[in-house]
């Protein structure tokens, strides 16, 4: 068998070019590289290397192997991330979400949670779900996207519907409901970090302004003492805060009626991990506003 460090550097004199620059790089010294590649290929029993004054280069078959070295070396590091991923999900119950509303009720529910689970507060990338729930790097991530390959299920959850808070003085703010065409031209408060929502106000409001805030503080000190519209959900009355805010607030929430504005969410996770994920996706489906 290949020992690990003759392959990293193979594909390392592959990526520099020089012994070196692959010393440099593995910090080592040129000797213990020469050494190294000349014991590859006595292991191998081929010649990878044409040595000419003063410099060495690959051979068509050392570049083969190089490139066949570097997506074995990717190989075992992802069969060691797998394992010790595997070895954590055992112990540890991580979720995840790509959208913030059910982080926000996980929040809310922190003490009905099993003691293993742990919340990751920041957005997962939406590209990325089965290679996160593949890899066990999560046990649970919530989506608004339905996922069923051989290894994931989703299930739905219910929607996390979209409203905006207007000022009471403000044309629209004696009406039941509104649409997103209705808030054509408006400047609004919003936090930057709300996932798909962001694309959906951007294309549904049209000649709107969006002024992002990063800091959930500065986002409550200013609608606190500004007039400008902000959006809630039906989730949002999950922060305990909520309610007194509101109380203080003389703006009037208005849902907006449009189709985008109802988001449907999904709980995503392995099939085998199912039993362990249960209670989880029970406790959130008990508490999702109806």
């Amino acid at each position: 068998m290949v020992d690990n460090y003759l392959l990293e550097e193979l594909v390392t004199f592959a990526q520099t070019g020089t012994l070196a620059q692959t010393a440099k790089r593995l910090n080592v010294t040129q000797p213990t590289v020469t050494r190294g590649m000349q014991k590859l290929e006595d292991d191998l029993g081929v010649a990878l290397f044409e040595r000419q004054p003063n410099r060495i280069i690959l051979t068509t078959t050392g570049e083969l192997a190089a490139k066949e070295a570097a997506a074995l070396l990717t190989q075992q590091e992802a069969f060691v991330t797998k394992v010790r991923n595997f070895d954590q999900q055992q112990r540890v119950l991580s979720i995840g979400a790509t959208i913030p509303g059910p982080l926000l009720m996980l929040t809310a529910l922190a003490r009905q949670l099993p003691p293993t689970a742990a919340v990751d507060q920041g957005l997962q990338a939406d590209d990325q779900v089965s290679a996160l729930l593949n890899s066990d790097t999560f046990s649970i991530l919530f989506t608004n996207q339905e996922l069923l390959t051989d290894t994931i299920e989703s299930q739905f959850i219910g929607n996390e519907n979209l409203a905006v808070n207007l000022d009471q003085f403000m044309y629209h703010a004696n009406q039941t409901k509104i649409s997103f065409a209705e808030l054509k031209g408006s400047v609004f408060l919003v936090m930057s970090d709300i996932g798909p929502w962001r694309d959906i106000i951007q294309k549904e409001i049209p000649d709107a302004t969006f002024m992002y805030q990063t800091e959930i503080a500065a986002m409550q000190q200013l609608t606190a003492y500004a007039n400008f519209p902000y959006f809630t959900t039906n989730l949002s009355a999950m922060d305990p805060t909520f309610a007194d805010r509101l109380a203080k607030d003389d703006r009037v929430n208005l849902p907006i009626t449009d189709g985008s504005a109802h988001m449907p969410v999904y709980v995503s996770y392995l099939k085998s991990a199912k039993p362990r994920v249960n209670t989880i996706i029970q406790l959130m489906a008990e508490h999702w506003p109806k």
